[in-house]
């Protein structure tokens, strides 16, 4: 299934829903036993300059019982066609919508992506609201710096991944993959079970949350046996090998070019940052692993440009010495 090109041949830039990119992983969507849809909640051209989901994408891809696929928030020209015709908001790689898949997963950087993630579930086909998806509909999940505070996204999403999510993922899909093989023991609700074992999830409706006069939360408890008292942020040790062999859009995206992640925290304790408060503490990826992920992504991507990401690149331990050595290159 993909759009028709009645549709395509009227939007702006219909390559952002066409897929088919430089180095995006298609498997086979039948006979892969966990489909997940890793969501962005914004345009194709915004997501594509986002390293998270790349992260996400390369690791469940590398899984022999799992897949991954990539949407993205259609303009609004495409958005009103997808509902004026009757369809639903397809994935990238195999052109399927998002309903079909077993998980759907939404990279939440941003309170205003909120209502964004809504209407891609909307536009999916898949009910907004949690209590109304059963396990014959996909399992919601977020995480990101937004998903800290989960509680206004609490009644639509099942499961929130808090903190780094690149080794909770795995247990997560372990977890999943078990229960959909064993024929989905007592539904949602057993599942949900299994993954309130994983000390980094927080699952929504497994507590009760009260509120002060000003509507701002007063207490949070556990209301189900399963439920941790405490969620504890996921914090990584070292920093995952660097997506050497990203998809290389159509379009020009909002950061076109290679992108290295050379450090994650900060070393300053800025009380206003937040990003510089949940991403602690700082980890640095070393030196020379840096330089050779910037020959490979030149190599296998042909960018003349590469990005150093990190909350505050000046602080990463011998910028200067790497910078220069980069330049000395290429």
């Amino acid at each position: 299934m993909s759009y028709p090109n009645s549709i395509l041949n009227k939007v702006q830039k219909p390559a952002r829903y066409t897929g088919g990119e430089w180095h995006a992983v298609t498997k086979d969507f039948e006979q892969t036993p966990v489909k997940v849809a890793l969501a962005f909640p914004d345009l194709y051209e915004v997501g594509m300059a986002n390293l998270s989901l790349p992260i996400l994408y390369d690791i469940i891809n590398r899984r022999a019982d799992a897949l991954a696929e990539r949407v993205y928030m259609p303009w609004p020209d495409m958005a009103a066609a997808i509902r004026d015709n009757g369809l639903k908001l397809l994935s990238l790689e195999n052109q399927h919508p998002v309903k079909d898949f077993d998980i759907v997963g939404f990279s939440l950087g941003a309170e205003l992506s909120y209502t964004t993630a809504l209407e891609m579930l909307d536009l999916g086909g898949v009910p907004v609201w949690a209590a109304e998806r059963g396990e014959e509909w996909p399992l919601v999940i977020a995480g990101g710096t937004s998903a800290f505070n989960p509680e206004p996204m609490a009644a639509f999403i099942d499961a929130f991944f808090i903190g780094d999510a690149e080794d909770s993922i795995a247990e997560f899909l372990d977890i999943f993959n078990d229960w959909k093989a064993c024929g989905k023991p007592d539904g949602k609700a057993g599942l949900l079970e299994r993954l309130a074992a994983i000390d980094s999830i927080y699952i929504p409706v497994f507590y009760h949350v009260t509120y002060n006069d000003d509507d701002t939360v007063s207490s949070v408890t556990p209301s189900h046996p399963s439920a941790p008292p405490k969620i504890i942020r996921r914090i990584i040790e070292k920093l995952p090998p660097p997506v050497v062999k990203p998809v290389v859009p159509y379009l020009e995206a909002v950061q076109d070019r290679g992108v290295i992640e050379i450090s994650r925290g900060c070393v300053r304790g800025c009380r206003f940052c937040h990003a510089g408060v949940v991403y602690r503490p700082s980890r640095q990826r070393p030196h020379k692993e840096v330089l050779e992920a910037a020959d490979a992504i030149i190599r296998n991507c042909g960018y003349d440009e590469i990005s150093l990401l990190s909350l505050s690149t000046s602080y990463y331990d011998g910028i200067e010495a790497l910078v220069t050595e980069l330049g000395e290159r290429y």
